[in-house]
């Protein structure tokens, strides 16, 4: 949704932008782009993809400025840029495709690899300790709540009597034998999901986000959020009609947005993105 994303932020080429999943680069670049007198902050706590970024967006370079945190880091990227509030922040909530193409990373359960499953892997807890240390019981709860599986109970057993489970073959064959498949989705997809949420703390960096991000943006600065899953779709609409009933903010996005059929043709992952945005009053 790129281009949705793009007139959303409604950029102005002397504005400054902060993308604080700046992924491969593929926005951050696509912002700079537009920008004469402007800058783009891109952020990202994954070396190795702010790395590529790097590569990517190498021909509008003297635009950008690169910082690699979590978004609990978000005022010391602006500040290191000596910048107070920026003209429009943008956050896509997607798996990069080089985490899901990379075995090594684990993320994708359509190649083995190590269960690993940290956008920072400098350190921390990986999906594979999650696997094996877990008790049978919060491990169904977290498949439950993380991964909105009906079946987690049934998954959870079958984890356990399965360890040690090393790689993302071995959990997708545990799950493909213990829960039958229904539907499109592969048997461990929910699973996958559930424990990538866990090990990264996804959805209390998303709140964290939603708080501070109207701090962040200048008025008359908009937010613009592309999410991937139901439960971080419900924490932005409802984080939006906040902003917008306290009058900090105006909702831009009546209706969901969703991708065009065009582009789910060209790029089946797309299918579950929604955006959404506010302007800041």
């Amino acid at each position: 949704m790129l281009g949705e994303a793009l007139d959303y932020l409604a950029i102005r080429p002397d504005g400054v932008y902060l993308d604080v999943t700046a992924g491969l680069g593929r926005h951050t670049g696509a912002i700079a782009e537009r920008l004469t007198s402007g800058l783009v902050i891109a952020n990202d706590r994954d070396a190795e993809s702010l790395e590529k970024a790097r590569q990517n967006t190498a021909h509008v370079a003297s635009r950008i400025r690169f910082h690699r945190g979590t978004f609990a880091d978000l005022r010391q990227a602006l500040a290191a840029s000596a910048v107070e509030r920026v003209d429009g922040l943008l956050a896509d909530l997607g798996v990069s495709r080089y985490q899901l193409t990379e075995p090594e990373r684990g993320f994708s359960l359509m190649a083995d690899g190590p269960l690993d499953m940290r956008m920072d892997r400098s350190g921390g807890t990986t999906a594979a300790d999650l696997v094996n240390f877990t008790s049978e019981k919060e491990l169904a709860d977290l498949i439950y709540r993380l991964g909105e599986e009906r079946r987690s109970r049934q998954a959870a057993r079958a984890i356990v009597r399965a360890r040690p489970i090393h790689t993302t073959g071995q959990l997708a064959r545990v799950l493909e034998q213990a829960v039958p498949r229904t539907g499109r989705l592969h048997p461990a997809t929910q699973v996958f999901m559930a424990l990538r949420l866990a090990v990264n703390a996804e959805l209390d960096q998303l709140d964290g986000l939603l708080a501070m991000a109207p701090e962040l943006v200048s008025p008359g600065g908009r937010i613009v959020i592309i999410t991937f899953m139901s439960l971080e779709d419900r924490r932005v609409k409802q984080a939006f009609q906040d902003m917008a009933r306290s009058g900090r903010a105006s909702i831009l996005t009546k209706h969901v947005i969703r991708p065009s059929e065009a582009e789910v043709r060209s790029n089946p992952p797309s299918r579950s993105a929604k955006l959404r945005a506010v302007e800041i009053g």
